[in-house]
């Protein structure tokens, strides 16, 4: 079956199979490519080192967890671990975990290698382990978000930022389309993944009532002017630099194999580098560094480019897949709402096979949030926010509550791995049997885009959600 659906285009066209574009200027860089090979992301990363002027002689890392496995954010880190320990640099690990769980050992291994051992690494604890450096008006967070709230805006980072213990502190993530901020990473990655309670809750409860359908996708939403506001009003004494990613989005094998997870990656290029952090590295096509914010901008046209899928008919069933080691509860495993929501039609169908789900929030508080009150649509959370002092104090779950629920407007039904019928139905979603999915929807079967199912049902298949965002073109 051939159904019209083509990436999006952004102001200037993505790269050529065979061009590539290189700049460095001192302390930044700027590689765009069909294709970032391991040698290239190497070189590139040596010559933006040697451009900073010094040698660090303590430095944090602050890369995204298993969440963002695909995000080649753990092959970056072992190379800045191989360039810099043996030259003398003392070198932390805090990955950005925002709200998520502390990552286990394996999972260290897993996105990061076996290299790096785990006494290198540190946990921030976004409810106890931060400090204030400023503040954002209720009046800008006024004007920004149109009238819609008027509180203002603590900026908390981990205190370990502000410590003065470190020359060199260096934030890598990916740059693709998100629900809160509109595109993922930059101050983003400072100030919600290194970021403390007030800041989480109100910039998420900010992008929910100004909703994440006239966000997603764009820079300048509100929640981003409140991070620029931050960035430069009040993070000018960090050592900060950031290390950003774009990856191509992927159409053919699932993405969550590991042939495709490391399609575009020749581990052989270099011998040091570990397979893990190989195997869970993608097709990288963009690579940026520098504290400047045109180097985000640079990244978001490009993943504009290559992480838009645009539909030009609305979708009447889609099935993702999600991950069992990155998605483990409905707080992570719901980007497949949030990411295909835009091209869903009315009285459509989402299918989410969840082969890890084992609760709802990352954490207990939330979790017991999202179990009492559910998914039931903007309206009831927001009244739920004015009268029921538990919510209204938890201002992120009442956020996610908004963003996982359709509105009424399409069915959402969960396959889980680990949690039960009855479990998925008090939250205001259908359940339906793993096992019997993953018969009928099997992930090593199905590709990418349009399939035709042995009886005829048509449906479209999301490998991995946290990969784009896919919408139909009328929206942008």
């Amino acid at each position: 079956m051939v159904v019209a659906m083509k990436m999006a285009k952004a102001k200037a066209s993505a790269p050529s199979a065979t061009a590539a574009t290189a700049t460095g200027t001192g302390k930044t860089l700027r590689i765009e490519a069909e294709t970032i090979e391991v040698a290239q992301i190497k070189a590139g990363l040596a010559e933006w080192l040697t451009g900073l002027g010094y040698r660090p002689r303590k430095v944090l890392l602050l890369p995204p967890d298993i969440t963002r496995s695909h995000s080649g954010a753990g092959l970056i880190v072992q190379l800045l671990w191989q360039m810099l320990t043996p030259k003398g640099s003392e070198i932390q690990i805090m990955p950005a975990l925002g709200t998520h769980v502390p990552m286990t050992r394996a999972e260290q291994v897993r996105m990061y290698g076996a290299e790096i051992p785990e006494s290198a690494f540190l946990a921030h604890d976004w409810r106890n382990d931060t400090c204030r450096i400023g503040e954002i008006p209720s009046a800008f967070v006024s004007g920004v978000s149109g009238g819609r709230v008027d509180f203002p805006i603590p900026i908390e980072v981990n205190k370990r930022l502000i410590s003065g213990q470190y020359d060199l502190i260096v934030s890598i993530g990916q740059v693709v389309p998100h629900e809160v901020v509109g595109m993922a990473n930059y101050s983003k990655n400072i100030f919600v993944g290194c970021g403390g309670k007030e800041i989480i809750d109100k910039s998420h409860f900010l992008g929910a009532v100004y909703g994440l359908e006239r966000l997603m996708g764009r820079d300048h939403s509100p929640v981003r002017k409140v991070f620029d506001y931050g960035e430069e009003q009040f993070s000018s004494d960090i050592p900060l630099q950031y290390i950003l990613t774009v990856v191509a989005t992927g159409q053919g094998a699932p993405a969550s194999t590991p042939a495709a997870a490391g399609a575009g990656v020749d581990a052989g290029v270099d011998a040091d580098v570990d397979a893990a952090a190989v195997a869970t590295a993608p097709r990288i096509c963009g690579l940026y560094a520098g504290r400047e914010r045109q180097l985000f901008e640079a990244a978001v046209r490009l993943s504009q480019a290559r992480n838009l899928c645009l539909l030009d008919a609305p979708l009447k069933k889609v099935v993702v897949y999600l991950d069992p080691e990155e998605f483990k509860s409905t707080w992570l495993g719901n980007k497949a709402i949030y990411r295909t929501r835009m091209a869903i039609a009315d009285g459509g169908e989402l299918l989410i096979i969840a082969p890890g789900l084992k609760h709802f929030g990352e954490d207990d508080l939330i979790d017991a949030l999202i179990r009492k009150y559910g998914y039931a649509g903007t309206d009831k959370v927001l009244e739920w926010v004015e009268t029921e002092d538990d919510l209204r104090n938890c201002l992120s779950a009442a956020a996610h509550l908004i963003h996982g629920s359709s509105e009424g407007r399409f069915k959402i039904t969960y396959a889980p791995g680990h949690v039960s019928a009855a479990e998925i139905e008090q939250v205001h979603f259908n359940y339906a049997p793993l096992d019997d999915m993953l018969r009928r929807y099997d992930p090593q079967q199905l590709r990418d885009g349009f399939n035709t199912m042995p009886d005829g049902e048509q449906i479209f298949y999301v490998s991995n959600p946290a990969l784009g965002l896919w919408a139909l073109r009328d929206n942008f």
